[in-house]
């Protein structure tokens, strides 16, 4: 019998719309750039139909989301200003991205330099989130 991850408690949408905070029953939370979010998109556009390396994927560094929308009990649709839709972040993979966002982040800065490319500098928005899900099963829009 397969263990399911657990379902946020909390989803948050910044009101800049460039981060994403979840929060889990067992207390973990994680505040997730819209950025990191779409470079580590789980759609086959980013991560490859075999399952190779994944796309460096360019340019993101002011990307928003747009809306957050539920899919079953399971994953949230992120739309991001860019255009791309077609991934379904599960409960599993935000929870992942979360614990090892540090790590994941560092690589792709790692392949970054590699490949020559500088990103623009951090942009800090302080702006207050609002929620998207604030208990599983409920949502709410803006």
């Amino acid at each position: 019998m397969s263990q399911h991850p657990p379902v946020p408690s909390q989803i948050r949408l910044g009101k800049d719309r460039r981060s994403l905070n979840i929060a889990f029953p067992d207390g973990a939370a994680f505040d997730l750039s819209a950025e990191y979010l779409r470079v580590f998109s789980p759609s086959a556009e980013v991560r490859g139909h075999g399952g190779g390396e994944m796309m460096l994927v360019l340019g993101k560094e002011r990307v928003k989301i747009l809306d957050v929308q539920p899919v079953g009990r399971y994953a949230v649709k992120l739309v991001f200003d860019d255009g791309h839709d077609s991934g379904l972040y599960d409960w599993g993979l935000l929870r992942e991205l979360g614990e090892q966002r540090d790590e994941q982040w560092n690589y792709y800065l790692g392949r970054l330099a590699a490949a020559g490319i500088e990103r623009e500098p951090d942009r800090k928005d302080s702006a207050a989130p609002y929620d998207v899900l604030s208990s599983p099963g409920s949502s709410q829009s803006d």
